[in-house]
């Protein structure tokens, strides 16, 4: 088995250069942080974390909050922060909150027991006030809390939002729907007032063409059946993410509209489930992997006491045209 003298014999530098890097304390020049991790990986060598936490309660573990693992979306955004963790000696805990307060508060309780060093938190059901309490570095990723002191991670929803329902327009869609995540969620309500700010200069808009999917596809495609009963002349849909999106076309489906000939749909978020699909999907897709990989390196940061370039960060996003909207 490795030890920390073989690491610092290959790697070229002293045992505390060594310790330095794996401490992340002090200053260690890039290339020589390089060679150390490169000469880690090379022997495998596993440093024995357990002592060093009983020593500095430190335990280069992180805990990351999703509210539904079933959604792809969150797949994805943790696979990024598992990346970049895992590049900087970090373990990541995934934990499902499947949007509960109570399973978020047990969840943080647990891990901070165990002197987990900082979370990220996609999925906030907690309010700022609680957040405050953790007495320990916090990312808040996708899911914004109201407030100025939590560094976020986040996309353009509003202006994607506008994005989609503009291009649905210039499809020549007449009549577009919008289904919309969760109330008092705040990126749900931004993609929602994104639609807002461009369907309420329409004619035909009004109240009744906004339902509620949850960001669920069963909710959905529930909601997407009932809108498109109650209002036969619908002919574009944007929804606020893609699993919601699907459902609609699952409704769509089941009442024999073809698509995209007499229903265009837009979701958002730019999952790999979209490409899978039949249409495949048109959507707003946000930046997944460098949002995750970014909340990442902020906590890292934070863990180890390094100023922030920033607290507040909101990445473009891109429309993709695919099969659910027609070639114009």
């Amino acid at each position: 088995m490795a030890t920390i003298k073989d690491v610092s014999k290959l790697a070229g530098v002293s045992v505390a250069t060594v310790s330095r890097v794996l401490n992340r304390s002090g200053y260690v020049h890039e290339e020589t942080e390089r060679k150390v991790l490169q000469a880690i990986k090379t022997l495998n060598y596993t440093p024995n974390f357990v002592a060093r936490s009983l020593s500095n309660k430190r335990t280069s573990t992180i805990g990351l909050m999703v509210p539904d693992i079933t959604n792809p979306f969150f797949p994805e955004l943790a696979r990024a922060v598992e990346d970049v963790m895992q590049l900087y000696g970090y373990t990541t805990i995934l934990a499902n909150s499947d949007e509960s307060a109570q399973k978020e508060k047990q969840y943080i309780e647990a891990l901070k027991q165990r002197y987990i060093d900082g979370f990220i938190l996609a999925s906030t059901a907690l309010t700022a006030d609680e957040v405050h309490t953790f007495d320990m570095p916090v990312v808040v990723l996708d899911r914004a809390v109201l407030s100025d002191k939590v560094p976020l991670v986040t996309s353009k929803n509003r202006e994607g939002a506008r994005k989609a329902t503009e291009f649905l327009l210039a499809q020549g869609c007449r009549k577009i729907a919008h289904l919309r995540g969760p109330a008092q969620l705040m990126n749900a309500d931004e993609r929602c007032q994104g639609y807002l700010d461009v369907a309420e200069r329409e004619k035909w808009f009004h109240s009744g063409l906004i339902a509620s999917g949850n960001y669920d596809m069963k909710r959905a495609t529930e909601a997407a059946l009932t809108l498109l009963k109650e209002h036969p002349d619908i002919d574009g849909i944007f929804a606020g993410n893609d699993m919601m999106a699907i459902g609609a076309m699952r409704a769509a489906q089941t009442l024999g509209i073809s698509i995209p000939e007499n229903l265009a749909i837009v979701g958002f978020d730019g999952i790999a489930m979209g490409e899978i699909v039949y249409p495949e999907l048109t959507t707003v897709a946000q930046p997944i992997y460098d949002m995750g990989a970014l909340a990442a390196r902020m906590l890292i940061k934070m863990i180890e006491k390094q100023p922030l370039d920033s607290l507040y960060y909101e990445l473009d996003v891109q429309l993709i045209e695919r099969g659910t909207t027609r070639k114009v």
